[in-house]
């Protein structure tokens, strides 16, 4: 009941709105002043700039638009422009009594940098993936591949790296969520997306010095001034047998009010294999997010607020007790724990909560100059539940972290060059309740972070533009841990940390280690135009990473991989130098990017099975953090081919090659080959019909460093000798996919969107080499959804 309450609630306030797309922007003469008063002329709507020069067009359909703009004394412009989310045409005339030749017309763009391949994800594909998790949309970018455990925890990997090397900023705020683990989702609901670009360097110095494998940014839905508008998706799935309701609503008055609010709802039981059900794999979401700004034309209030609330199931057959249930799953590829299918999720599961806060003022100094000035609050709270015989409703894992965050930037345009700089900083403290009974994985500790940065882009011509900036970070973190003497006297502590002991019980030393690191970050970058639409651009960016907590101050049983995983106190930072290509093409029908890269990695850690451990729960394979001077070389490519009208083909590749300089082997949990390719037919005549065959290809990977290990098991009351094979990738696989689509004019100011799709048409059995669960089941088999999409 209560859940149709909530599916009512989001379907009324979804049908009690209308509207569609945006055109806005901004005329000015050549000296930039605006031209208040002039006629903006479409197909559908008419309108006239501001006193600022400022108009907005609401309600657009999408589609290719021609657009009429007028002013007296000046030439007029006639462009068209491709509507398919909202656009913001910034146009600059000319007087036609002197120059009646040439007008000039931009486009605004907003990148992080003018030197590095920035790719947005389309709007489509955030709705096509309503029910699945952010970096499932990321896919669509070519050189982003998924890091998984399971089927609902899911991270972006982009050229290789994950974790903490590829942050995710969601409204300029760095993500805060325990995210250096593999097994921690980013705690985001894609529906709450208004805009998701991928960078795949670390030239985002305004936002960070430490991403080392590249970023995402993910922006609000902006909404203008007298607009009314809204959407509702609802998904449902045979593959978990549940779905997604989403519904948003964009309010924004002539005053300056604006406002967005979403709400999703998630619920999913068992997911199944093609052989089997894959036990308890149900997962729950109830998520809102929403913002209030009043904007004016000096300055901008804003407040943010969104809440991510999930409960995920960990496959019951992950949960080994011992090396010989490794070993056996390995082997026989067969679970060892399959039940029927059923909505409850038992133990073990993660529960999590996030909370951003964010407030927010921006003050325009001129027409060319702002300072804006952001603070945020998360609250992060993870209970990871393990099979307990003393209480089983009692977390084995139990961390709150409260992230304090303030920054401000200058930004200042002039004819052909621009800068931005600003200062940031940041308090943490991670509280590990010790009445979970269990010696917490990450401890609890306190970090304090300090940054400067300034970042410019000269114009040198029209079609040569250069770009760079440099950063500093300071940053010291101090935590509160407890060590086994055995453990600390294994490690060799005694000799390099015996001064940060402050106490001791029977068996455990009580510690204070603190570290403090000063990092220098920079990037340098040029992007040339050369005629016929050809496009290079070359970066080359310098970062530095701190070890996480996790790479620090592991030491424990996992509970959500069952296995023991251990840091490093001796652990230094990373030090990261990238040079990336980007050469991009567009002919009539034709267009292309072909992206290499080189990455070179100092002191680069990584967690690898070093052999297996008995403790009084049983054998647990054992994983260590080392680190090793690390190559990246890789290359993505991507292109589209209008064959007509109708057809569209798309295609894309992505291959790396990670290998251990000092050791003279093939990096771990590198993602393989992979190729995508896919036809569509498109009729917009008969209803928007879109009809879509996806093809995805992923390559055994032969390139892994051999880390299996001997182990003895029990065979008929005996122990034997066996080897655990941890390392042999799984066999390469090829999925097709199924897309189509329709659109009905429902109601006069209502489109109904109806999207059918079948993943895994033909229910192939396959294991992917970067699922932490690989070893003890397949992926998930065919899934059919059912989607409706409501636009008002």
């Amino acid at each position: 009941m209560r859940y149709f309450i909530i599916l009512f609630f989001l379907l009324w306030f979804g049908f009690s709105s209308y509207g569609q797309f945006t055109l806005s922007g901004k005329i000015t003469n050549e000296k930039n002043q605006p031209l208040t008063g002039s006629h903006i002329h479409t197909k559908y709507l008419n309108t006239a700039s501001n006193p600022i020069g400022e108009f907005e067009i609401n309600g657009l359909p999408k589609g290719e638009l021609r657009v009429y703009i007028s002013y007296l004394g000046y030439k007029t412009c006639d462009t068209l422009v491709d509507i398919t989310e909202d656009v913001v045409l910034n146009v600059k005339l000319k007087p036609s009594e002197t120059t009646l030749e040439e007008i000039t017309v931009k486009q605004k763009v907003t990148q992080v940098s003018n030197s590095l391949a920035e790719q947005q994800i389309s709007k489509e594909s955030m709705e096509r993936n309503s029910s699945k998790t952010l970096a499932e949309a990321l896919k669509e970018v070519s050189g982003v591949s998924l890091l998984r455990t399971g089927t609902s925890i899911v991270k972006p990997v982009i050229n290789g790296l994950h974790s903490s090397r590829v942050p995710i900023f969601s409204n300029q705020v760095r993500l805060e969520d325990q995210q250096w683990g593999t097994e921690h989702a980013p705690n985001f609901d894609l529906n709450s997306a208004g805009k998701i670009s991928v960078i795949k360097g670390a030239s985002g110095l305004q936002y960070s010095g430490d991403a080392v494998g590249g970023m995402v940014v993910i922006e609000s839905t902006n909404v203008k001034q007298d607009t009314l508008f809204g959407k509702t998706m609802i998904s449902g799935s045979s593959n978990g047998r549940g779905g997604t309701i989403s519904s948003s609503i964009h309010k924004g008055n002539p005053e300056g009010w604006r406002w967005n609010a979403l709400g999703t709802f998630t619920y999913f039981g068992d997911r199944e294999a093609p052989d089997y059900i894959l036990s308890n794999s149900g997962n729950r979401e109830l998520n809102f997010s929403g913002d209030v700004s009043y904007v004016k034309e000096t300055y901008e209030l804003s407040a943010f607020y969104s809440l991510y609330n999930a409960t995920i199931g960990i496959l019951s057959a992950s949960h080994i007790g011992n090396v010989t249930d490794l070993y056996n799953s390995i082997n026989n590829q067969i679970p060892s724990v399959i039940n029927d299918f059923t909505y409850s999720i038992q133990h073990p599961k993660q529960a999590i909560q996030h909370h951003l806060v964010k407030l927010n003022y921006l003050q325009k100094l001129d027409e060319s100059s702002s300072i804006s000035t952001f603070y945020s609050l998360q609250f992060n709270k993870r209970n990871e539940f393990d099979l307990r015989r003393d209480n089983e409703n009692k977390a084995a894992l139990d961390l709150e972290l409260t992230t304090h965050s303030l920054q401000s930037d200058y930004k200042k345009e002039w004819n052909q060059f621009s800068l931005k700089t600003g200062i940031s900083g940041l308090f943490q403290n991670n509280f590990a309740d010790p009445r979970t009974g269990v010696r917490p994985l990450i401890p609890t500790y306190v970090r304090f972070d300090a940054g400067l940065y300034g970042v410019g882009t000269y114009e040198i011509k029209e079609d040569l533009v250069v770009d760079g900036g440099v950063r500093y970070d300071f940053s010291t973190i101090e935590a509160t841990k407890y060590y086994l003497k055995s453990r600390w006297i294994e490690r060799g502590y005694q000799a390099d940390f015996g001064n940060i002991i402050v106490g001791e019980t029977s068996d455990q030393w009580l510690t204070k280690p603190q570290f403090t690191f000063h990092n220098i970050s920079a990037s340098l970058g040029i992007r040339k135009d050369f005629q016929s639409e050809w496009k290079w651009l070359n970066n080359i960016s310098l970062s530095n990473r701190n070890p996480n907590p996790s790479e620090f101050f592991s030491n424990g049983l996992h509970h959500s991989t069952g296995q023991i995983e251990l840091g490093d106190l001796r652990l230094k930072k990373e030090e990261s130098i990238k040079f990336s290509s980007s050469l991009s093409k567009k002919w009539n029908s034709f267009s292309m990017e072909i992206n290499p890269y080189f990455h070179h990695i100092t002191n680069f850690m990584y967690l690898r099975p070093i052999g297996f451990e008995t403790t009084i729960r049983g054998a647990f394979p054992v994983w260590e953090f080392q680190q090793t001077n690390a190559r990246l070389l890789g290359i993505d490519f991507h292109s589209q081919w209008n064959i007509s009208s109708n057809w569209q083909h798309k295609f894309s590749f992505a291959y790396v090659n990670g290998e251990d300089l000092i050791k003279n082997q093939p990096l771990i949990d590198m993602p393989p080959m992979n190729i995508s390719t896919s036809i569509q037919y498109k009729k917009p005549e008969w209803n928007g019909l879109v009809l879509e065959l996806q093809s995805e290809s992923v390559f055994r990977q032969h390139r892994y460093p051999n880390f299996n290990f001997e182990t003895e098991i029990i065979v008929d009351g005996e122990f034997v000798p066996v080897l655990v094979d941890i390392s042999t990738p799984p066999k390469a696989y090829q999925l097709f996919h199924f897309y189509s689509e329709m659109k009905f004019k429902t109601f006069k100011k209502l489109d109904t969107t109806i999207a059918f799709s079948v993943q895994n048409i033909l229910n192939i059995n396959y294991r992917d080499y970067l699922n932490r669960q690989r070893f003890f089941v397949d992926e998930m088999g065919r899934n059919i959804q059912l989607q409706l999409k409501f636009n008002y």
